[in-house]
């Protein structure tokens, strides 16, 4: 089973999607297996992560802003604005596409964890995650 999540974003930063992500799990029927989720963007992400303390995910954040910075003068690839290249190296230094087992009908995430999309252009996007279920 395959489907499409549309997910806006306000600009940069981790948004979470696992509840939208389980409850297509749900709606499969699939009880044991695994769920794909691809991200269609090079300029955005996926992750699993901290979902209980905020500041887990501000830190984050903030330290890619610093691996990556937007004011790199070797960066040529401009033409969408400051944001444009480092979007595309953060994308890369991180995952378009996450593998969790389904158990008992739900997603195999631990206590602590989140499935988040990672928009890394300053401006809101539309983004697509396609959710397959197995």
């Amino acid at each position: 089973m395959n489907q499409r999540l549309t997910i806006a974003t306000p600009g940069q930063g981790l948004i979470e999607c696992t509840k939208a992500v389980q409850q297509i799990v749900q709606q499969s029927g699939i009880r044991e297996g695994v769920c794909t989720i691809f991200v269609q963007h090079t300029s955005a992400s996926l992750t699993i992560q901290e979902n209980a303390d905020p500041s887990a995910r501000h830190d984050l954040e903030q330290w890619l802003n610093r691996l990556v910075p937007e004011d790199d003068s070797h960066f040529t690839h401009t033409a969408e604005g400051p944001d444009d290249m480092p979007s595309h190296i953060k994308a890369a230094l991180t995952a378009t596409s996450l593998c969790i087992p389904i158990m008992d009908g739900r997603l195999a995430l631990g206590t602590w964890q989140g499935i988040y999309l990672w928009e890394h252009r300053s401006r809101g996007h539309q983004r697509n995650v396609v959710v397959h279920v197995r």
